[in-house]
């Protein structure tokens, strides 16, 4: 299997996985670099996947699935393109050989899910659209802290070696509000000098790893002593996890 990182619109990575001769696409925003991969990879596709309703993970859902005849699936309580096979967490999805189970993570939108196999090539594959990303998580749109934290756990309880596949190429900005919140975090200041040398290459940032970002992400870290003592410091109404947590994405939502 190769796992690819399409860059669409500013910052969006649509991913690609196939087989060699069939694919699936996750969150297609856009049809045109999706299209242009199958054709210049002689691929067919054969499912879209679908984390949740918003315009730049499925613009181009309706285009790709008239010109290729693909599957698509999605979130059964989002409004995604029809026809879909709606899904729900618990479901399992059997697409390439691959089976993947539905992961229920309310928070940036209502109905978001994540995508999640045991065993891709020898390691396991999230897709988790804009729940999580690397050194960071979604805005709440639709949900709240207490699903988000919940969505997260969910995600962060994976096996380590999970490799994460976000939505968007947001980890530099991440990364630097993250050292605001633990500047004696190590692991986080190696993690944010290799991912400058990356972006100065043109390479993704993505895929991270669950183990990975239960070291250096915040949003995973928020009943961490440190993490928890910086967001007190920054809201000293903070006095439970969950308004920890909520406190620590409204200082996210305010960083410069």
């Amino acid at each position: 299997m190769e796992l690819i990182a399409l860059p669409a619109f500013e910052d969006n990575y649509l991913w690609l996985l196939h087989d060699g001769h069939q694919a699936l696409v996750v969150d297609p925003g856009d049809a045109a670099p999706v299209a242009g991969a199958l054709r210049r990879l002689g691929l067919r596709l054969a499912a879209i996947l679908v984390t949740h309703h918003h315009g730049d993970h499925t613009g181009g859902v309706a285009a790709l699935r008239d010109a290729t005849g693909a599957q698509v699936f999605g979130p059964a309580r989002e409004r995604i393109p029809e026809p879909f096979t709606p899904l729900a967490g618990g479901n399992l999805v059997e697409v390439l050989g691959i089976a993947f189970r539905v992961i229920d993570v309310p928070g940036h939108t209502a109905g978001h899910v994540a995508y999640f196999a045991d065993d891709v090539d020898g390691a396991p594959l999230l897709f988790c659209g804009d729940t999580l990303f690397s050194g960071g998580c979604g805005r709440l749109f639709e949900g709240t802290p207490a699903q988000m934290l919940a969505s997260l756990d969910a995600l962060a309880a994976l096996p380590e070696a999970t490799r994460v596949c976000c939505a968007h190429e947001y980890t530099l900005g991440n990364l630097r509000f993250a050292r605001a919140v633990e500047p004696a975090n190590a692991a986080l200041a190696d993690h944010e000098r290799a991912c400058q040398a990356l972006r100065e290459r043109g390479v993704p940032t993505l895929p991270s790893s669950i183990g990975l970002e239960r070291a250096i992400n915040p949003f995973l870290r928020s009943r961490e002593a440190a993490v928890t003592r910086s967001v007190q410091a920054h809201a000293a109404s903070a006095n439970d996890e969950v308004a920890v947590f909520a406190a620590l994405r409204q200082w996210k939502n305010e960083f410069r």
